[in-house]
């Protein structure tokens, strides 16, 4: 027998009708969202990569523009105490830091400050009111890990014993690396001039890197101490272990 089929209300039509599209326009919407966040991870990562490396090597370039050249010679000289600049005005180049471990070419600008129009584009930043390089106390900076540069992306990588030159237009701050912590963000203490010790007065010479911790995210720091191992004038040059580096960023080889 033939089974007669049941026309559709048109109301009923409509509503459906009115869903499908609300559901098409959702779907529209979490495309584009989707799309929208893959386009600002590939700004973070990639982006702002490429623009603050473009920026670091323009400072670097600058900075060794007016510096003499001066012949590699042996490190194994006491230079006496190492001369101390004083602080400059924000955002101004104090040196290159040099960290074999983080690559044969890496060179890196440090300037004063730590404001985003530093890190973001700049380099490595130094806090403003701890010591400068060579001076007794903590010469503490900063520099983001992923992005803008990466300039501390493998600041996890360092091990006992690891080197980190620091070049000032008075020299070469050789600085040894000893260990690190993961801290929460709220830990200013590493920043003391003995870090973590309120109540000690400096005997040493501190230099303590601080980055975000994990790599990919910002819940917390990771602080690398080192202390400083030698120094040497510029007019002895810059020590063996980094004399190509140092040519490289001077644009010699």
């Amino acid at each position: 027998m033939l089974q007669l089929q049941e026309k559709a209300a048109p109301g009923s039509t409509r509503r459906r009708g009115v869903s499908f599209r609300v559901v098409q326009v959702l779907g529209e919407l979490l495309i584009t969202a989707g799309v929208t966040v893959l386009l600002f991870i590939a700004w973070q990562l990639w982006w702002t990569n490429l623009t603050a490396d473009a920026a670091q090597r323009a400072a670097i370039t600058h900075f060794v523009r007016d510096l003499p050249a001066a012949p590699v010679r042996s490190s194994n000289i006491d230079h006496g105490s190492p001369k101390v600049a004083a602080e400059p005005e924000a955002g101004s180049t104090i040196g290159i830091v040099y960290v074999p471990r983080f690559g044969a070419d890496y060179a890196r600008p440090l300037v004063q400050g730590t404001t985003p129009a530093v890190l973001d584009s700049l380099g490595l930043g130094h806090y403003e009111g701890t010591a400068m390089p060579g001076a007794v106390g903590n010469v503490a900076v900063a520099g983001h890990r992923q992005t803008h540069g990466a300039v501390l992306d493998n600041v996890d990588a360092l091990v006992p014993g690891d080197r980190i030159y620091i070049q000032t237009r008075d020299g070469f701050y050789v600085y040894s690396f000893r260990n690190s912590e993961v801290v929460l963000p709220a830990r200013t203490d590493v920043l003391l001039p003995v870090p973590t010790q309120p109540a000690a007065s400096p005997t040493e010479r501190y230099l303590t890197m601080t980055s975000c911790n994990p790599r990919f995210g910002s819940q917390e720091r990771i602080i690398a101490y080192s202390l400083l191992e030698y120094w040497q004038p510029a007019s002895a040059g810059p020590p063996p272990a980094i004399a190509g580096q140092v040519q490289r960023a001077a644009g010699e080889v």
